[in-house]
């Protein structure tokens, strides 16, 4: 009997190895219900003509999304930002130019073809604060609490196990982090029966999650000040939107804290800590102890 979320996972896998290939090659790629043809939904035309200018020419044609993500993640300098499903490096090379030599930028790809050229385009920018990881946006390898913003580009609904994805990008978020992704989200009504009739898994349709089910997945994985914003129709009853949501903060006082030092932290003072400047605070990686962790992520409470 077929395994299905393997069968489907294989097929993006191979179908984005496919659309990396032909970049290299000198094609272009985009998502969407026809599979490699650009339009007007999907695609570096989503981007500003002077972004898309600055980047290596692969970069801007391996762009397979829905939307512009870095555009709307309010990022800035000094922060770590992952992008989930980084494909050719587009959002990774912009974001990196957003946070500065300061910051960092992680690509998160599980496609060994776009990520190879997504590392070329990143040398050929001169690129040095970025970083591109092998792996599953369902298993990102990274630590808890280390990364500032979570991005992604039209990728989260090719995942068949988003409840994962999402568990995953609040675990890696510190406190006070947050996530701003574009992706295909379905009207309320469309029953998966009738988002499939509008297109296929791998062309970014069959997957999505409604509007309400995308909101109930990211409340469950405990994010809060949750926002879906559709921006342009894709397909009948199926939208790209903007979706924004908050890893709270850690709440000092359930930690045990009292004085100052309960309220006291800035939105961006730590990463890496649980129950920052608090005595019950400790290193999200097992492996550091509270001062390694901090100091690793340039945090800039110390006592």
């Amino acid at each position: 009997m077929s395994d299905q979320p393997t069968d489907l996972r294989e097929a993006v896998r191979l179908r984005y190895a496919a659309a990396a290939v032909k970049v290299a090659e000198g094609g272009s790629s985009c998502c969407g219900p026809e599979p490699v043809e650009a339009d007007e939904h999907f695609g570096s035309a989503l981007y500003a003509a002077d972004e898309r200018d600055a980047l290596p020419a692969e970069a801007v044609a391996a762009s397979l999304g829905c939307g512009n993500p870095t555009a709307v993640a309010e990022l800035r300098e000094g922060e770590r930002v992952l992008d989930l499903g980084s494909g050719g490096g587009i959002d990774v090379l912009l974001s990196a130019r957003r946070v500065g030599p300061t910051g960092k930028a992680y690509g998160l790809d599980m496609t060994e073809e776009m990520l190879a050229l997504a590392l070329a385009s990143a040398a050929e920018a001169g690129a040095t604060n970025v970083e591109f990881l092998k792996g599953t946006i369902e298993a990102v390898p990274l630590p808890a609490g280390t990364i500032d913003v979570v991005i992604s580009n039209c990728v989260i609904n090719l995942s068949t196990d988003k409840p994962a994805v999402f568990a995953e990008t609040f675990r890696v978020l510190r406190p006070g982090g947050r996530m701003g992704v574009s992706d295909v989200v379905a009207d309320d009504a469309l029953s998966a029966e009738q988002r499939a009739e509008r297109g296929d898994h791998v062309g970014c349709i069959a997957g999505a999650l409604s509007f309400a089910e995308y909101r109930a997945h990211l409340e469950a994985a405990g994010f809060t000040d949750v926002a879906i914003t559709p921006t342009h129709v894709v397909a009948d009853g199926m939208h790209s939107a903007v979706v924004r949501a908050r890893k709270p903060m850690a709440q000092a006082k359930a930690a045990g804290a009292v004085g100052p030092a309960a309220g006291a932290r800035a939105e961006d003072s730590c990463c890496g800590v649980t129950a920052c400047c608090t005595p019950a605070e400790e290193a999200a990686d097992p492996s550091l102890t509270a001062d390694e962790a901090k100091s690793a992520s340039g945090c800039a409470c110390r006592s």
